[in-house]
């Protein structure tokens, strides 16, 4: 019986650090960052292409958690480098703008499925 839940708690251990990204926030988004630079992101199944001035990086990725208290919803993701950023949709049912945090909580990018946004447009503040 030990054995057996020894092998339970390391096949779940096995599966969310393996997890690929979400529905959610899988595909493209207008990023906007603090200083106002405007960038494109698409979020594939296990990969992260940022395109800034026409440049784009590539990053491999984990989803690592999943948070969601009252619709709000919070996706943690492991960047190949070792980089922990969260992406973050704090308008409740909307996961057409958020937020991407860094290991913080502090914006790095505010994101939209249509339009480059600035904090004001996502947090209303």
């Amino acid at each position: 019986m030990k054995n057996i839940l020894i092998y339970i708690i390391v096949l779940f251990a096995l599966i969310i650090v393996g997890c690929s990204g979400s529905d959610t926030y899988r595909g493209n988004w207008k990023a906007t960052s603090e200083d106002g630079t405007q960038s494109d992101l698409v979020f594939g199944e296990n990969d992260l292409s940022v395109t800034v001035n026409g440049e784009t990086k590539h990053f491999e990725y984990t989803q690592n958690s999943v948070n969601i208290k009252n619709s709000v919803e919070t996706y943690g993701v492991k960047l190949g480098d070792g980089r922990v950023i969260q992406i973050h949709f704090p308008i409740a049912n909307d996961e057409s703008k958020g937020a991407i945090l860094d290991a913080n909580g502090r914006p790095i990018y505010i994101i939209s499925r249509d339009a480059y946004l600035g904090y004001e447009d996502v947090y209303g503040m």
